[in-house]
């Protein structure tokens, strides 16, 4: 072979080496803007699919914050049902109380009725019911039911005597406290 002719092959492979390396340049060029295209999407899509994440575990906390709260409505709602059935019940035990002749004051049957009634309230304080503080108070038409009014000197109405106790559950008013009231 010539001198010419190896020149030829020489250049032809360097021309060939350097169409190549363009060949893959332009192909790096294109699959690094292929992939920045691709990772720019899986970034929107991790971002889109946190977001979603999140907004799901809020919902998932707000739905058992929400639940928790209907059972404890329910269960204030079913007392007080419970409750008002058994009123009057507490209130003839109360009123049999008050009649007891000075005789038999001291009676062991007279004893235990107390006892139970004694047990009746402590039972309803553990579960949260309340008696509704009566005389002495002033008159709150919230919780008192004024059934009578004696002229005082006053303006002030004030609670003089109860005729029937109130209850309540927390702020919840079962029953109000059937009371006289006094102007003082």
């Amino acid at each position: 072979m010539s001198k010419s002719s190896n020149n030829l092959n020489n250049n032809s492979a360097k021309l060939g080496d350097k169409s190549s390396s363009t060949i893959d340049t332009a192909k790096n060029k294109k699959t690094n803007v292929g992939q920045q295209a691709l990772d720019e999407t899986l970034t929107k899509q991790i971002a889109d699919l946190t977001e979603a994440l999140q907004r799901e575990r809020a919902d998932t906390i707000n739905i058992r914050r929400r639940h928790d709260e209907q059972i404890a409505e329910m269960s204030n709602i079913v007392k007080v049902s419970v409750i008002k059935d058994l009123l009057p019940v507490i209130d003839n035990f109360e009123r049999s109380l008050k009649h007891i002749p000075e005789d038999i004051k001291d009676n062991s049957f007279v004893k235990g009725v107390q006892g139970v009634v004694k047990q009746f309230e402590g039972t309803l304080s553990t579960i949260g019911i309340q008696k509704i503080k009566t005389i002495g108070q002033s008159f709150d038409p919230n919780i008192h039911e004024a059934v009578g009014v004696d002229d005082g000197d006053g303006q002030n109405e004030v609670v003089s005597e109860e005729l029937q106790s109130g209850y309540c559950l927390g702020d919840q008013v079962i029953r109000p406290a059937m009371v006289r009231v006094v102007r003082k």
